[in-house]
């Protein structure tokens, strides 16, 4: 809560005085013996002067979060093991040992179907084998990822750049509800605190450092998503890549990090799994088989890949009344064949830990 006193600040008072107790009770001139900077110092007597700490932990706890410090035992286990660790981690939800098994996942906000699908259908097959998938409750990407362990009936982390009484996107408030009843809303930010743009990269440092591995499935050349990645290499953690399609801009992030050496190509979740060596997953695949139930199905499916298809276009190619396609695309998305990726565009269904294979 103090302006200036971040991580490496905060280490720096308590290997000096012992503890952050006696830091923040310590005379002005033994903190600037301390090595801390004239602005700092100011800012640090300032807080002193206009906080209530007891008031401020009253104030967390009637909003129905919790605290822990990495003077706490319940600290996440993976994230004290990076440089610099947040001191304090505010949160809503539960942090519990399971999540030591956890892989982020991340992309761009101006998500295509493409990634889309392959993150719903990736952070749901690490949710359905016990990962804990941590992201960042951006738009795009991060949201997907959220929904999709969701949906598996997994665990989900997300990291904010804000106070947990300041969800942003407001878009998103209701997933964050959703996230806190199967999982953790995350912050080292105070409550209050405005989601401003400098917060962001520090947040994406949380966001890898609670991680095994992180993989990137839609990405730009300048999304922010790679920061996260780049923040797991320099904590010694694994970066996962899926490749995309070398004509689309929006995939040029994840394919150079492929190329680079920088990330390990991922083509299913057995990938991240098997190299992250989590031998305790029940990492069985089940490979399911579509049977068309007629011949009016079996025309659609020819006409349907992982890319989104107009229904318009899906008729004129299986040569059917649009009434009849619409019909038959309707009760195939009931039968969990196919999805609808939005604007009446189709595509073939993929569950989290499920393959299907076209009859």
């Amino acid at each position: 809560m103090v302006s200036g006193i971040g991580p490496a600040r905060l280490k720096r008072l308590i290997d000096h005085f012992g503890d952050a107790e006696k830091a923040w009770r310590a005379a002005p001139l033994e903190l600037a013996r301390s090595g801390l900077d004239r602005k700092s110092l100011q800012a640090l007597l300032a807080a002193r002067d206009r906080l209530d700490l007891d008031a401020e932990m009253a104030r967390i706890s009637e909003f129905g979060a919790r605290v822990v410090t990495l003077a706490d035992d319940s600290y996440p286990r993976l994230l004290r093991e990076v440089s610099l660790p947040p001191p304090v981690l505010y949160y809503k939800g539960s942090l519990l040992p399971a999540d030591d098994y956890a892989v982020a996942v991340v992309g761009t906000r101006h998500v295509k179907t493409y990634g889309r699908e392959v993150t719903r259908y990736l952070a749901g097959e690490l949710a359905r084998n016990k990962i804990t998938v941590v992201s960042g409750l951006a738009l795009g990407i991060d949201a997907a990822a959220h929904q999709a362990a969701l949906d598996a009936g997994g665990r989900t982390i997300a990291v904010l750049g804000s106070g947990l009484d300041v969800i942003y996107p407001g878009e998103n408030t209701g997933l964050a509800r959703s996230i806190v009843a199967s999982g953790a809303v995350v912050t080292e930010y105070p409550l209050g605190t405005k989601p401003d743009r400098g917060n962001f990269p520090a947040r994406n440092r949380i966001i890898s450092g609670l991680s095994l591995g992180t993989l990137v499935t839609q990405a730009g050349e300048r999304s922010g998503a790679l920061i996260t990645a780049y923040h797991a290499l320099e904590q010694g953690r694994e970066v996962f890549s899926v490749p995309g399609s070398i004509l689309d801009g929006g995939c040029s992030g994840t394919n150079q990090l492929i190329q680079r050496g920088e990330a390990k190509l991922v083509l299913k979740a057995a990938d991240i799994l098997e190299e992250l060596n989590l031998s305790m997953v029940s990492a069985t695949f089940q490979e399911r088989v579509i049977v068309p139930g007629d011949a009016t199905e079996r025309e659609l499916l020819k006409q349907l890949s992982d890319e989104p298809v107009h229904v318009d276009e899906i008729a004129r190619a299986a040569a059917l009344p649009i009434a009849q396609v619409t019909g038959a695309l309707t009760l195939m998305e009931l039968k969990g064949m196919v999805r609808q990726a939005g604007g009446m565009n189709f595509v073939l269904a993929h569950e989290a830990g499920v393959r299907y294979v076209v009859d």
